[in-house]
């Protein structure tokens, strides 16, 4: 099958080729006919499976053949993503489609200015890319209009339901006309998903790619067994002595990221960290350093598993395992994209063991191991100054002296008696050697005077 085959303009094909792609991928293939027929669609498919091509060229077709009349753009498709790295992968593919067919499209999320996207949406647009809770906003303050949607788009679903959007989302819903072509792609079909999907859609036609648990064959995994507190010296013992001049390293925590970042960079390696509590606008730059070769590592937490496309990426390193499987398949499909050939490693601790058998249990596979038998055996702090121990000779204490001394003396069958304790009391005194009843206390009458 080729994509022109599939009913696209020149105009589409042109773009397509322009990127290198040549046939369509079995999500394109079997979902951009069904858009084209105008149902709603529930799509099963993974990301790196063309997913976001299979709904934008069909989008951007349909919205350049029913042009409004009105002289001012309101948006007509909808995107809802979940991160801002995924929002802005989107937003390009559907400016790279919609530029050839005379369409616009902005990408709204949080962390940036509101006023730029408020002067962007005032100029008119026809595709919007969002994220739900930037785009409450926006609705809120009555700066974009959602009554005229003709697709509503969920893209990675179900990450929208782990990281809490279920309610965004339906309140963005809200907002929407009832006559709408909705699609929603999830990679898993969980329960919520079944749920969130017979609330949105209206009998839906579904659509199941194969999965991609396992990873593409250009992708080589292994896993070195290390203790946690060695973690540090073994990737970068990897970095260095490996000369890798481009690594992806996911951590599991924000605090992990950033403290990670600060060893690799007391270790003279070039290193920056993405996660959900920078600034968009420095996620943006670091993101772009990373992607031109200024940057040799980056490290980051799985706000971006998905949505980054990185060129030529060789390595994928996770640090610390994710705590869902499947974001173990999301992270390392960042390399190996393209049939070009690519290395994920995981740095695996006996507490992670039972994360480990549960992305093998995912993959039906098991993950080869292998072990260093050179790296670094003490890791340095950052910031301590490592001095040479002195040799001392160790003294008993003085109690330990007194007890042997004590051991050692021969043992008599006498033994000096105790003095017996007197006990004091109030009601007696001594006096010499003898013992006397103490006098009783004066009385005193009403006035203080005493009396016989």
């Amino acid at each position: 099958m080729s994509f022109e085959s599939l009913g696209l303009r020149a105009e589409l094909l042109s773009a397509i080729e322009s990127q290198g792609f040549t046939t369509p991928t079995p999500i394109q293939s079997q979902a951009i006919p069904l858009i084209f027929e105008g149902g709603d669609l529930l799509a099963r498919a993974q990301t790196g499976t063309g997913k976001t091509a299979a709904f934008a060229l069909p989008i951007v077709q349909t919205l350049s053949e029913n042009t409004p009349q009105k002289k001012r753009r309101r948006p007509r498709a909808l995107v809802l993503v979940p991160t801002r790295e995924l929002a802005a992968q989107v937003s390009e593919q559907m400016q790279t489609y919609g530029r050839r067919l005379s369409l616009r499209s902005t990408m709204i999320y949080g962390g940036v200015n509101i006023l730029a996207q408020i002067e962007r949406l005032q100029r008119g647009v026809d595709i919007v890319v969002a994220t739900p809770g930037r785009l409450l906003d926006h609705a809120a303050r009555g700066t974009i209009k959602l009554s005229e949607i003709e697709f509503l788009v969920l893209d990675e679903a179900d990450r929208m339901l782990d990281l809490g959007f279920i309610d965004d989302i339906k309140a963005v819903a809200e907002y929407l006309p009832a006559k709408r072509q909705t699609l929603l792609f999830s990679a898993t079909y969980s329960q919520s998903i079944k749920q969130l999907a017979d609330q949105l859609l209206n009998q839906p036609k579904r659509i199941e790619v194969a999965r991609r648990s396992i990873a593409a064959d250009e992708v080589s995994q292994v896993v070195y067994p290390v203790e946690r507190n060695r973690k540090r010296d073994i990737i970068s013992y990897l970095i260095r002595n490996g000369e890798w001049t481009q690594v992806l390293v996911f951590a599991r925590t924000r605090y992990s990221a950033d403290k990670l970042t600060a060893e690799l960079q007391f270790d003279g390696i070039n290193t920056a960290a993405i996660h959900s509590n920078k600034s968009q606008s420095l996620r943006t730059r670091t993101l772009k350093q990373f992607k031109q070769g200024e940057l040799r590592i980056l490290v980051a937490t799985d706000v971006a598993a998905r949505g980054l496309d990185i060129a030529h990426l060789p390595y994928v390193v996770n640090y610390e395992l994710p705590d869902v499987a499947e974001d173990y398949v999301h992270r390392i499909g960042r390399t190996g994209r393209a049939g070009e050939a690519g290395m994920a490693i995981s740095l695996v601790c006996p507490a992670e063991q039972p994360k480990l058998q549960a992305i093998q249990k995912l993959l039906q596979a098991v993950i080869p191991q292998e072990t260093l038998a050179e790296f670094p055996h003490v890791a340095i702090k950052r910031g301590m100054v490592v001095k040479p121990r002195k040799q001392t000779v160790s003294k008993p204490s003085p109690k330990k002296l007194a007890a042997k001394a004590k051991a050692a003396a021969p043992r008599t069958k006498k033994t000096a008696e105790k003095p017996k304790k007197v006990q004091k009391s109030t009601k007696s005194r001594t006096v010499g050697r003898k013992r006397t009843e103490a006098p009783p206390a004066p009385k005193t009458g009403r006035r203080g005077q005493r009396f016989k």
